[in-house]
């Protein structure tokens, strides 16, 4: 009977073989180029150059980008530019300043222009109080006289002034004839008599006069 441990290969053999293969070729798989192998340079089985004209064809067929450069100025035109634009810059605000002073002015005019129609409202509501002073000195002029002197003089002060139309030419733009005379020769209308004293408001007629005219 065959002994079954002798089938069984020792450590020592085991050695043996192993150092016996360790020269022997490596095999290689069919198609594989291992010479041109050059551990890890080469791309998708193709060596370094072809990788580099695959990139370079990536980048526009190997044409280089166009450098940047920063457009370069001079001093002298920074300078006028700089002075251009002061010079818009001042001309806007000489603009705004003479456009201020125009509606300034616009304002004031009409506010002064409402405080005189408000004041001529209140003068032409005291017309009637002084042409009862008028009717009431010349039917007593000593106990009258000084109270409407006093009320004439405060709306003197104002801008009130009564109009002295006895004997002048006769004027439609300020008095209002409502008696006519004949006269003997061809001479002007005239104001033979005043009915009822007009006034006027600082230079504007507050109220025609009513006046008896020959001619």
């Amino acid at each position: 009977m065959t002994d079954e441990w002798t089938n069984v290969p020792s450590a020592r053999d085991e050695s043996e073989r192993a150092e016996g293969h360790a020269g022997d070729e490596v095999p290689t798989a069919p198609g594989v180029d291992h010479e041109g192998f050059d551990g890890g340079n080469s791309v998708g089985g193709h060596d370094s150059a072809d990788g580099e004209a695959v990139m370079t064809d990536a980048v526009g067929n190997g044409a280089s980008p166009p450098e940047l450069t920063a457009p370069e100025f001079s001093i002298t035109d920074v300078v006028a530019a700089i002075e251009k634009e002061r010079d818009e810059m001042r001309e806007i605000a000489l603009r705004l300043q003479a456009d201020f002073e125009n509606y300034r002015k616009r304002v004031s005019t009409q506010q002064a222009d409402e405080v005189s129609r408000a004041t001529g409202r209140m003068a032409e509501s005291l017309l009637p109080v002084l042409d009862a002073c008028e009717a009431a000195f010349l039917n007593h002029p000593a106990e009258v006289e000084p109270l409407f002197n006093v009320l004439l003089g405060t709306l003197r002060k104002e801008g009130l002034e009564a109009m002295n139309l006895q004997d002048q030419p006769f004027d439609p733009a300020v008095a209002e004839a409502v008696i006519h005379e004949p006269a003997d020769d061809a001479r002007e209308p005239t104001v033979t008599e005043v009915l009822r004293t007009g006034y006027t408001w600082k230079g504007r007629v507050l109220r025609p006069a009513m006046v008896k005219v020959r001619g």
